[in-house]
């Protein structure tokens, strides 16, 4: 196995390299100083606007700081002498990058992790190009710019929220390239369709995950079986806490079943629809059995409550359009309402006697909506049947009276 390479890998000649405190001194920047002043940007202009924008320039980080040389020369022999890297290979830019942020020191002061590195080596990318010496694994400038470094909350960088999918994508949409690792390329398109996807893209909740969210970013990782659960408690903390109170949580955390991914998909996360719950139990779990049957309990009861829901709704909008003061049945529909999201909390935790105590309270409060509107309509309509009598007694005295004047006329 080939050893981990950092700072005394062969063939990388950076011993002479000036020191970490020197490279991240605060100076002025290329902008400040005057193109002309600096040579390297006259062979290499296409770099001009990378080497006085980001936050290594920021920092008076320059060209020399990382591929040696001399930058006061004209010429491109004086101008190469010395400690010179020209493109550096993989493996050496993983090296030239940690020679800062993998000093704590230096990072501390930024408040970025001096782990990248140690991260990195961990990971299947890290892995495949440190130790297996695999050049089609990504280093660092695979994901960040290699000149034009931004900060991951600026929307032009590589790594910004909205940005990351298609940082990763680059590789894992190249199905050729994947074909070797056994990998599918489908991830991309599956996440924009899933309910994370259309938080980030859609919805712009930046704190919806991206890849990294659940695989990281330099320790990039599918997650083992039994760690699954952890992961999505990342942010669905409830949810997990909830599924390891049920029958589910034991074997989710041993590896047994896939934790969340036996209900959800990964890539491609979404609600299992209401009318779907029975026939996803029935997938791991026989229809006659006593879970298949929870399953069924289980549906009957999201329905049966969404139902209550959208009648509820609509009675809300008939006594609106009655005039009527729906503030009080407004009120109600927002109880009923949160004790239906707490259905879905329950599901996980499979608490039948408390999932069926929620939709009790849910078709309590709709139930009073709903008899409120029928109620109120049916005063309308009491009120509609007693100004028959009086349109009639008015139309008669109309016709009485008529009657009388063509006679006193006759």
């Amino acid at each position: 196995m080939r050893p981990i390479l950092i700072a005394a890998a062969a063939g990388i000649a950076l011993a002479a390299a000036p020191a970490p405190a020197d490279a991240l001194q605060v100076g002025a920047t290329l902008s400040q100083q005057g193109d002309s002043a600096y040579g390297c940007v006259i062979c290499h202009s296409d770099k001009r606007r990378s080497f006085s924008v980001g936050v290594h320039s920021e920092r008076g980080i320059k060209c020399h700081d990382c591929h040696g040389g001399d930058p006061t020369a004209y010429e491109i022999a004086p101008a190469h002498r010395g400690r010179f890297v020209g493109t550096p290979t993989k493996l050496e830019t993983v090296e030239l990058c940690s020679e800062c942020h993998a000093d704590p020191n230096q990072m501390r002061q930024f408040g970025l992790a001096a782990d990248q590195l140690a991260e990195f080596r961990t990971s299947r990318h890290g892995q495949l190009l440190l130790r297996q010496g695999d050049d089609n694994a990504p280093t660092c400038t695979d994901c960040h710019n290699a000149h034009l470094i931004l900060p991951p909350e600026d929307a032009r960088s590589e790594v910004h929220p909205t940005n990351i999918p298609a940082t990763c994508g680059a590789c894992h949409e190249d199905e050729q390239l994947m074909a070797r690792y056994d990998i599918p390329t489908d991830q991309y398109e599956k996440y924009r369709e899933g309910a994370h996807g259309v938080g980030v893209f859609e919805k712009h909740n930046f704190a919806a995950p991206t890849c990294i969210g659940c695989h990281g970013s330099h320790a990039a990782l599918p997650p083992a079986v039994g760690q699954i659960a952890d992961v999505c408690g990342h942010c669905h903390r409830t949810l997990e806490r909830a599924l390891l109170e049920g029958p589910h949580g034991a074997p989710a955390l041993d590896g047994s079943i896939p934790g969340c991914l036996g209900c959800h998909s990964n890539h491609g996360t979404a609600r299992t629809p209401p009318e779907e719950i029975a026939a996803l139990c029935a997938e791991c779990h026989d229809a006659g059995s006593r879970a298949g049957l929870m399953g069924v309990e289980i549906q009957e009861q999201v329905l049966r409550a969404a139902e209550e829901l959208h009648i509820s709704a609509e009675a809300i909008e008939e006594l609106v359009e009655m005039g009527h003061e729906a503030d009080d049945d407004r009120f109600r529909y927002q109880a009923a309402l949160t004790d239906y999201q707490q259905i879905a909390l329950v599901q996980h935790s499979l608490d039948m006697e408390q999932l069926e105590e929620l939709g009790l309270r849910v078709r309590s409060n709709t139930g009073i909506i709903r008899s409120t509107a029928e109620h109120l309509a049916e005063e309308r309509w009491e009120h509609k049947l007693l100004l028959i009598p009086i349109w009639f007694l008015a139309l008669s005295a109309v016709a009485l009276a008529w009657f009388k004047l063509r006679e006193l006329g006759s």
